[in-house]
């Protein structure tokens, strides 16, 4: 029944002169999405408005899905697209369309027209008025309630006309790459890909770096980053994943380092990492999924500590955010159950018994200059055997 969408965009709206630049964005991240759903498929503008048409077979529910993960798009219309036959025969094609998407007829209904093409020869009241009577008239069980109905039926006349009752709900945000690119902090835990797909809601393009630890962690552990990143990617677009050989430099904190620092002194050099990789990539920022006391490394002393060893924004998404909140995104952008899985992460490995919660800036760095004489050179080695894993 439907050979047609109409994606409806929120904030796009508002940009004026540079609207059209969002807009394209938006036209590109729909090919793009659509281009792995099985049909054939034109995505155009047509005066502030987005269609997606269709040419033959599709996948109704799939392409859907594929739609609902484009940020940008607020609403998804499915349509009907009719030929201006004359008004007849569009109240026909119109009942027709109502008899089968509302096979139970108990609901109230309103008709909303706006005509985008002045020369038809009914203005938008007329036509509410003409097709609410022609909807009455074939099915007097449905009543007209101009306040509160349970169906508004939309019309939309152009060179063609459309109709459509039913608006999904879409992701919102901006369209990819409007805003830039940042790297995201990935860890196989549950907060990061949630940071890293809402940073990406933005318009933000995401790479992603993960810090692995052979043999304290397995190739297992590193597989399920690759899984996240592959997860986070349906949203956020293609993106490149550097994996980090961080064992070298752990050993060398925990052999040199008061234990009770380890975390935030590891969390430093990771940051310090990140932010090289994320100048090298064009990047204008770090991600993180840090939340405010949420354990000893994220309190407001050690996020301090940590932002001091890197120049970029760093931006952290998730920083109000409770526990279940986080979980409830990652639950419904389908990240939780790899992120439960029992693989250790780098982090977990050399996690003191008693971290500081408060650490000291000018501690924490009296404490790195017994690292001073090997961490250049462990930094070097690390920069320079990174994986790059094309996701």
């Amino acid at each position: 029944m439907y050979k047609a969408f109409l994606i409806k965009y929120g904030e796009i709206g508002v940009k004026g002169k540079n609207r059209y630049l969002f807009e394209d964005a938006l036209v590109h991240q729909i090919r793009f999405v659509l281009e792995d759903v099985e049909g054939e498929f034109n995505v155009r503008k047509e005066q502030g408005r987005i269609f997606v048409e269709v040419q033959g077979e599709y996948d109704f529910d799939e392409t859907v899905e594929a739609l609902k993960r484009v940020f940008g798009i607020v609403g998804i219309c499915p349509v009907v697209q009719m030929e201006d036959n004359g008004f007849d025969d569009f109240a026909a094609q119109t009942v027709a369309y109502l008899d089968k998407a509302y096979p139970d007829k108990n609901f109230t209904f309103k008709v909303k027209a706006r005509r985008a093409r002045k020369n038809y020869p009914l203005d938008s009241m007329e036509i509410n008025k003409e097709l609410g009577s022609k909807i009455v008239e074939a099915f007097p069980e449905i009543k007209v309630d101009v306040h509160n109905p349970d169906v508004e039926i939309q019309v939309e006349i152009r060179e063609k006309i459309y109709v459509y009752s039913e608006t999904i709900k879409g992701a919102g945000g901006m369209p990819l790459g409007t805003n830039g690119k940042a790297m995201l902090l990935l860890s196989g835990g549950i907060d990061s890909p949630v940071a890293g797909y809402m940073i990406a809601k933005r318009g933000v393009k995401i790479d992603a770096v993960y810090f692995h630890a052979p043999p304290y962690t397995s190739e297992r552990a590193k597989q399920k980053v690759v899984d996240l990143a592959k997860l986070v990617s349906r949203y956020s677009g293609s993106m490149r994943l550097f994996v980090v050989n961080f064992t070298d430099i752990q050993l060398a904190i925990y052999d040199k380092c008061p234990h009770d620092e380890l975390t935030i002194i590891m969390r430093r050099y990771m940051m310090k990492i990140a932010e090289h990789l994320a100048k090298e990539n064009n990047c204008l920022g770090l991600i993180t999924g840090e939340s405010i006391g949420q354990v000893a490394s994220q309190t407001l002393q050690s996020l301090a500590a940590t932002n001091e060893a890197c120049t970029m924004p760093v931006y952290r998404p998730l920083i109000s955010f409770d526990k279940q909140e986080i979980v409830d995104i990652a639950e419904r952008i389908n990240t939780y159950e790899t992120s439960i899985q029992p693989f250790e992460d780098c982090c977990t490995i050399f996690v003191a018994k008693h971290p500081v919660t408060k650490p000291n800036l000018n501690i924490i760095k009296r404490s790195e200059e017994h690292l001073s004489d090997v961490i250049g050179d462990l930094m070097k080695q690390a920069i320079d055997s990174v994986e790059v894993i094309e996701i």
